[in-house]
This record gives C-alpha cells, structure tokens and sequence, in this order.
C-alpha cells in the first residue's frame, strides 16, 4: 500500500536571498525531518538545520523532533537577530527626546 503524503512548505529568508520550497513528506513527519527532507540545505550551506530555531505560521516550535506536520503548514527557518529590537527602540527614543530637547 502507497504511503500517504502530505505537501508543507519550507521557508528561509536569508539577508541576501530568500527561498520557499514545497516539499512533499510522508504523513507523521516530524519538523526537523521535513527540514532534512528539503534541499534549503543545498541552497544555504551555512544553515545548521539540526539546530536552528524554527516555527509553523510564525509560531515557535519548541521541539522540532517531537513535532509532526500537517499539511499545508509553512515550516519558517529563523536567523538570529541582528540587534535586540528594544534595545534600538529605546535609543530611538533616546535620540529623539534629545532633538526635541535641543529644539526648545
């Protein structure tokens, strides 16, 4: 008997390129194991797939090994930050509390 299979969505957004891929994964795949199933590893070598953090529909997946997919979920690889965002947002402030100092 044929093995079910099920279609999801891999994506990557790199600082320099992005890439979406559907790939189609046996029915009870787990997430990392759709990742390892995709070639995005072939597209950007530098990505450790076993231990990048991931997430379905901008949700974080704390286990990726425990974790099956269902069809049609977007299975989203993420970089780290490049700068803490309430850092920036705080010297923002900062910066325009002291323009507005100085314009008075």
């Amino acid at each position: 008997m044929a093995e079910l299979m099920i279609d999801v969505e891999v994506v990557h957004a790199a600082v320099d390129r992005q890439l979406l891929l559907t790939v189609a994964v046996p029915a009870g795949t787990t997430v990392r194991a759709a990742l390892l199933r995709s070639a995005v590893a072939e597209a950007f070598p530098d990505l450790d797939l076993a231990h990048c953090p991931v997430g379905i529909f901008g949700k974080v997946v704390a286990d990726p090994q425990g974790r099956v997919v269902q069809a049609g979920d977007r299975i989203e690889i993420y970089r780290p930050l490049l700068a803490d965002p309430k850092e920036v947002r705080r010297l923002r402030a900062a910066k325009a509390a002291e323009a507005k100092a100085r314009n008075q």
